[in-house]
């Protein structure tokens, strides 16, 4: 019998030891402790990765140029392509142009024909293949910012306003026309419709001008 006693002595004390404030035992309460600890020394998860992934917006192509524009004399401004989409035939390019206080005064959305429509001029045959259709939208983004799209002046002195551009106006126009250090951009869109834009120190803004 006293032998028995002394097996059941560890038991009682067990059941008498005292709980914890939420009426855990005190055990618990210390391998709770320690699992807040370890989650708390964890880096939040990175979702950004996560958001940014999606299957019609892939980034395929970026080319970045710095020119001096909005100010002929001051520091450049960044031109920048982004050609985002599943494939170089069904995406899109934005074209921006940043100035050196990361102001974007001009935007603008490029199609895939916009930029392929121009292969036509190009091809031996009446079609292309696949390959050589990606391969010249490919190279038309990469030779977007080639040194001889820009100019100066933008408007040379003898040419005449174009009143097919309603978007400009008149006083405009003649004030580019009068700065010889004006910085003409030139980029072609689908076949034929070459466009020239530059920065008006009148209205602050850039304007088409061809």
């Amino acid at each position: 019998m006293r032998f028995a006693w002394l097996l059941l002595l560890p038991l009682l004390a067990a059941c008498n030891s005292t709980p914890s404030a939420d009426g855990t035992g005190a055990a618990a309460d210390v391998s709770e402790q320690g699992a807040s600890a370890d989650t708390a020394a964890l880096p939040a998860p990175d979702t950004s990765a996560t958001k940014a992934v999606s299957a019609g917006h892939d980034t395929l192509r970026v080319v970045r140029q710095k020119h001096n524009f909005s100010n002929p004399k001051g520091p450049a401004d960044l031109f920048k392509l982004v050609f985002r989409g599943p494939s170089f035939l069904e995406g899109t390019g934005e074209f921006t142009i940043t100035n050196p206080a990361g102001q974007v005064i001009f935007r603008e959305v490029l199609t895939e024909p916009d930029l392929e429509a121009a292969l036509v001029y190009e091809m031996n045959s009446p079609t292309a293949s696949h390959n050589e259709r990606e391969a010249f939208v490919r190279r038309r983004i990469d030779r977007f910012f080639a040194p001889s799209q820009f100019h100066t002046p933008a408007i040379a002195p003898d040419a005449e306003f174009p009143v097919d551009l309603v978007n400009l106006e008149r006083a405009t126009w003649d004030d580019l026309q009068h700065r010889p250090d004006a910085i003409g951009f030139d980029y072609l869109k689908g076949k034929e419709d070459r466009q020239r834009i530059a920065w008006s120190g009148l209205t602050k803004q850039v304007v088409r001008v061809q």
